[in-house]
């Protein structure tokens, strides 16, 4: 059993819209295996999808999720963690899991879901607080980043693979989730501020290149490692939005060599980082999957089940051509085959 983390430290690469098929094509080839997502997001966008869609009252089951007694939510987990923030607490998992089949019919009914939670938001000073207190004989920033962790070592013997889809930003709620993921799935854009993104995810996760040495005594990595947890390795770059036509169109030929450059420098100096050994098995191309995507993300629909054709989304008809979605299929196919 792998736990797969998606993530970036910039915004706008896919990531969560590759987490979602990723999870339900994976679920959809391993039917006798039990699949959780776990949305570490304050835009819940993953969870809206999985609970039915723009069009398939995503939202409002979403919201009933976040109104239980439990708040069936990551953010009704955290609060479960604040009264008592150092030791793990009892509870009942299944307060905390949703079986998104139950709200999205189209979803596969071996996923279950932890739902995301703007409370995230309102929780992360009162936790970066927390984590930073002073206690004799114990480490309260570990105790803190070790919550999602907790929590999975409750249920991970019950799931053949577990995703975590984290929020691009690197507050303590994202850096809680990275510390509980093995594997990294790092989406990627065809432009030059995805470049940038790596080395700046290298430089967060592993404490590479930081601007100063002061830096590394508060460094996520040296925290991490310090008192024996493991850091996440690379498992897979996913070059995201390429052209639907052409495969990586020539303009961007250049920022994609760069990124494959940089990260070829990076497996050569710290092969530990990775788990891959080549650089091509550490990447996949993924096309742009243009009003394919908008219809299959708007309905909470995997490619795989999706219609082609003339079809309604809010109140337009839009044209899914036969030919795009069965490219979307192969190119998460591909994705899904190196996990």
């Amino acid at each position: 059993m792998s736990i797969y983390g998606f993530w970036n430290n910039k915004g706008g690469t896919g990531k969560t819209s590759l987490c979602f098929q990723a999870v339900c094509l994976y679920a959809h080839q391993h039917p006798n295996e039990r699949v959780l997502a776990i949305d570490v997001c304050p835009q819940a966008n993953l969870s809206e999808m999985f609970l039915g869609g723009l069009t398939n009252n995503g939202s409002q089951n979403l919201l009933a999720r976040q109104g239980m007694p439990a708040r069936a939510t990551i953010g009704g987990y955290f609060q479960t963690r604040l009264p008592s923030p150092y030791t793990p607490p009892t509870i009942a998992h299944g307060d905390f899991i949703t079986r998104a089949h139950d709200f999205n019919p189209l979803i596969p009914p071996n996923v279950d879901l932890v739902c995301g939670d703007p409370l995230l938001e309102l929780q992360a000073n009162a936790i970066s607080t927390l984590a930073n207190t002073q206690l004799p004989g114990t480490d309260a920033w570990v105790a803190i980043i070790d919550w999602l962790s907790d929590f999975l070592m409750g249920v991970r013997d019950d799931y053949g693979a577990i995703f975590v889809d984290a929020n691009p930003s690197f507050s303590i709620y994202t850096q809680i989730a990275l510390a509980s993921v093995e594997r990294l799935v790092l989406p990627v854009m065809a432009d030059d501020s995805s470049r940038r993104a790596i080395q700046n995810a290298f430089s967060l996760v592993f404490g590479l290149n930081l601007p100063s040495p002061i830096y590394s005594t508060y460094a996520f990595a040296t925290r991490l490692t310090a008192t024996g947890r493991r850091l996440p390795q690379v498992h897979l770059i996913a070059k995201n939005r390429l052209t639907q036509y052409m495969g990586p169109a020539s303009a961007y030929n250049a920022v994609l060599s760069s990124i494959h450059n940089d990260v070829r420098t990076l497996l050569t100096a710290h092969p530990e980082m990775f788990t891959f050994n080549e650089l091509d098995e550490g990447f996949v191309d993924i096309r742009d999957f243009q009003t394919t995507g908008v219809v299959a993300f708007a309905r909470g629909c995997p490619f795989y089940r999706l219609t082609s054709g003339r079809l309604e989304l809010m109140g337009q008809r839009v044209q899914v051509k036969e030919e795009y979605r069965q490219n979307c299929i192969a190119e998460m196919e591909t994705l899904v085959a190196k996990l």
